[in-house]
């Protein structure tokens, strides 16, 4: 018998402020209830699965036909790195690290050394903004753009004329490799604009991830010999180990076509989607509309997603951190998530309360395909929801 998981992130989509938000100075934090009250807002498919009935939400349906769930992070952070690898099975005691004053420097002249080129900025910067106000510089020189956020990232801005994007991902190649240890920092981006000032940025950013420390549910699957396939930047969160196959997507739109693509595809085993849109491109520009418009068009696409799962698939739907665009901040926000499961095994309207972590949807993927956790992190729901044991 062959059996499906479709996890789908809806990356940054947070629920709320968690208690321990005023560590992060994201008290008042509420993604979702910052756009839910935007005209643009309009998720029936969602509301019919139960997202409002979710703990803390508001306004659900009578008859929510998923199981759901409020999510609690146990790692300390909120960053996209270790939402991710805490839904895989890793909880993360420690912070990875960041630089709210830029990189040290020594880390720098470290870097400028191998790859022989000038570092501008060095500092905490939105993403479009950074290239507004270097890129002149970086065209006429040939230095690379290097900046932050308050996440853990080391991002490396080029034009796609001055620097080859190939070249780009060498360079990023490099900071991978000299930040270890005490400066590994979750992520290092390639940034590729182009254009003329103000500049825009193109789709060939690239991410380069640590390695995940110890297992995760993709390593337990692999092993077994059930699929794992990745869409969107899964892949590079992971830095590719558990995964058969990726597909990476430039946006929400890639995204969705391609998990339903997979959904007509014959395999058992796991298919893992980020749709980055929500944080990349609205969440941090804080664009309220957009991100209330983008929900709008994947609850479009759900509605059709769902008529395409097989007799014995399963679809998660859940969040890797908040991003309110509402607030001042651009910055990620330390939120609980959402947590909706639903497909022909799943019993309907399933309050499962706040989970103690996000590694509980994990172990519930696990126990679905018969295995234990070996070493991952999370308690399995799956006996709480599912109709009949499997």
């Amino acid at each position: 018998m062959k059996k499906r998981v479709f996890l789908i992130v809806l990356d940054s989509m947070g629920i709320g402020e968690m208690p321990d938000a005023y560590r992060w100075q994201d008290e008042g934090s509420n993604t979702l209830g910052a756009i839910r009250k935007h005209p643009a807002f309009d998720c029936p498919n969602l509301q019919r699965l139960g997202l409002m009935n979710i703990e803390g939400v508001g306004g659900g349906a009578l008859h929510p036909e998923a199981s759901f769930a409020r999510m609690r992070e146990q790692s300390i952070g909120k960053d996209t790195t270790i939402g991710h690898w805490e839904i895989a099975g890793i909880v993360s005691s420690h912070p990875l690290p960041t630089y709210p004053n830029g990189f040290p420097a020594d880390v720098i002249a470290e870097f400028e050394a191998r790859t022989g080129r000038r570092v501008i900025c060095n500092l905490p910067y939105s993403g479009t903004d950074v290239i507004r106000d270097y890129g002149e510089e970086h065209c006429k020189t040939g230095a690379l753009i290097v900046y932050t956020s308050a996440d853990s990232v080391f991002q490396i801005a080029a034009h796609e004329d001055v620097v080859p994007v190939t070249e780009l991902y060498r360079y990023c190649e490099i900071a991978r490799e000299l930040l270890q240890g005490e400066h590994g920092v979750g992520r290092v981006i390639a940034r590729p604009f182009a254009g003329t000032h103000p500049y825009v940025r193109t789709p060939r950013r690239h991410d380069y991830s640590l390695i995940p420390p110890s297992q995760t549910i993709a390593d337990v699957l692999q092993k077994h010999g059930f699929s794992t396939i990745s869409v969107g930047k899964i892949y590079d969160i992971f830095a590719g180990r558990g995964f058969d196959e990726s597909t990476p997507t430039p946006n929400n739109t890639a995204g969705m076509k391609k998990t339903m693509e997979l959904a007509a595809r014959d395999f058992s085993g796991l298919c893992f989607t980020n749709l980055v849109d929500f944080d990349m491109t609205y969440g941090h520009r804080n664009d309220v509309a957009g991100y209330a418009a983008a929900m709008t068009a994947f609850d479009a696409w759900l509605g059709e997603f769902e008529k395409a799962l097989g007799e014995d698939d399963i679809c998660i739907i859940t969040a890797d951190h908040g991003c309110d665009p509402s607030t001042p901040s651009t910055d990620h926000s330390r939120e609980y998530t959402p947590m909706l499961v639903f497909g022909n095994c799943v019993r309907c309207g399933v309050d499962l309360g706040t989970r103690s972590s996000f590694a509980d949807i994990g172990a519930t993927v696990l126990e679905f395909f018969g295995l234990s956790c070996e070493g991952c992190a999370g308690e399995s729901f799956f006996k709480l929801i599912c109709k009949e044991e499997n």
